[in-house]
């Protein structure tokens, strides 16, 4: 048998042409679509939709091939493996472990919505729009907050009449684009539409004698565990306590005091409670009838948040929106963190202990995106209503953009003390650039 030739230079030219206009007409059809080139996705299935719809997905019965043929080899590679829906929505993303919390900064998780029409050209949403089996690399990506990073994905199919069922996406670096990653995808959805074509056989059972009992056929489905309490405070007035399957809005008065019963496990003194409430010790006698009120409201939706007495405390731990924040700000991931920061905390509350946790939290805020060297997540963060102040911030992007950046003029006009110049180096240069070509 003769040895494979190589593909001659007219043939990759054909190719790579070809390769270019899917590109060009991938990024216009995300111009028209008015898609924000700077904007993170969206968290389209929150965590209980996503159980459920993970559960309900034929794809479900598929992730023992993905596992096999993908992922057995993938820690310590700097590659994620994704596996999303008809709609672009990720179910699973898993892989290398630095990768993925990497990439929870431009909030390539487990929900979150990558269709071509929400965050423009890339290989899951790009794949899923046309059908094929597409490669995207670097700054082919419409999206500036993807490209430092290349991927390959391929669409799936039901075998049995064809209908698309989701997408399987490669993504890391340049070898998440490589020559062979290709056909690798190619032939894991292969074999995963051939499984699925497999698996309806098995459901398929000649006919049993009638005492024979029949069995129960079994599939494969994520465990379910339940969510603990959570309690929203970003951006309301009026906190949510998310417990149990139920969301209940809380008045004001006992969302200041559960906000501030969660952030001190060990426990308030009712001078010290009434302190941080009215910032008086003589509202002691208001405080009491205020908390018997509180554990009436959690008797009802969250028995196990009760509170005790001596000291004032919750029974077990009560996350925040606040604390996620604050979570994904310590694990670097500065794009998610802003994304998630909807707001300041209880802004109409006027309690001291409120006002503390408010400063807090905006201070971290700042401090942290002011380190992470991002022109864009900066920008973002002084639009906001609690960046609006942070001269440090603007100083920062006068020193980080170009000097010839049409941004810059508003930033100067806000400053105090006129601008700080100071140059730019080429990467923030092309990052701050509006338009690219490609490649």
């Amino acid at each position: 048998m003769a040895a494979a030739r190589p593909d001659p230079p007219t043939a990759r030219a054909s190719r790579g042409a070809a390769r270019r206009l899917l590109l060009a007409a991938s990024w216009q059809r995300a111009a028209d679509q008015r898609v924000d080139p700077d904007a993170l996705p969206v968290l389209e299935l929150p965590d209980d939709d996503l159980a459920s719809w993970r559960r309900e997905h034929p794809l479900a019965l598929l992730l023992p091939v993905v596992q096999r043929l993908l992922l057995d080899d993938v820690e310590g590679s700097g590659l994620l493996v994704a596996v999303g829906d008809e709609r672009g929505r990720l179910l699973w993303v898993e892989g290398d472990r630095e990768a993925r919390r990497r990439a929870e900064s431009m909030l390539f998780v487990a929900g979150a919505g990558w269709a071509e029409s929400r965050v423009g050209t890339s290989a899951p949403g790009t794949a899923l729009e046309l059908d094929r089996g597409v490669q995207v690399r670097g700054p082919e990506h419409f999206s500036h907050l993807v490209q430092e990073w290349s991927c390959t994905a391929v669409p799936v199919h039901d075998p049995a009449d064809g209908r698309l069922i989701g997408v399987v996406d490669i993504t890391g670096d340049d070898r998440a684009a490589g020559e062979q990653t290709l056909p690798l995808l190619r032939a894991t959805v292969a074999a995963m539409e051939a499984e699925l074509a497999l698996s309806r056989t098995r459901t398929v059972r000649p006919p049993r004698a009638r005492s024979t009992p029949t069995p129960t056929p079994t599939r494969w489905t994520p465990t379910r565990t339940p969510r603990p309490p959570r309690l929203d405070v970003l951006g309301r007035d009026e906190a949510v306590l998310h417990a149990g399957g139920t969301a209940t809005t809380l008045s004001a008065r006992h969302s200041e005091l559960l906000l501030l019963l969660a952030a001190r496990p060990e426990g308030w003194s009712a001078g010290a409670l009434a302190d941080a409430i009215w910032g008086e010790r003589g509202a002691v006698g208001t405080l009491r009838p205020e908390l018997v009120r509180l554990r009436h409201v959690l008797e009802a939706v969250a028995p196990t948040l009760v509170p005790t007495s001596r000291p004032y405390r919750l029974p077990t731990a009560l996350a925040t929106d606040a604390d996620e924040v604050v979570h994904l700000l310590d694990r670097g991931a500065h794009r998610a963190a802003l994304h998630a920061a909807t707001g300041p905390v209880l802004p109409g509350s006027s309690a001291p202990g409120v006002e503390s946790l408010r400063g807090e939290l905006a201070r971290h805020l700042g401090e942290s995106l002011r380190t992470s060297g991002s022109v864009d997540v900066l920008l973002q963060w002084v639009a906001t209503a609690q960046g609006a102040d942070d001269e440090q911030a603007r100083r920062e992007l006068l020193r980080l953009l170009p000097p010839r950046s049409p941004r810059r003029a508003g930033l100067v006009s806000t400053l105090d003390d006129g601008p700080v110049a100071g140059p730019a180096a080429g990467r923030d240069a092309q990052r701050d650039a509006t338009s690219a070509d490609l490649p």
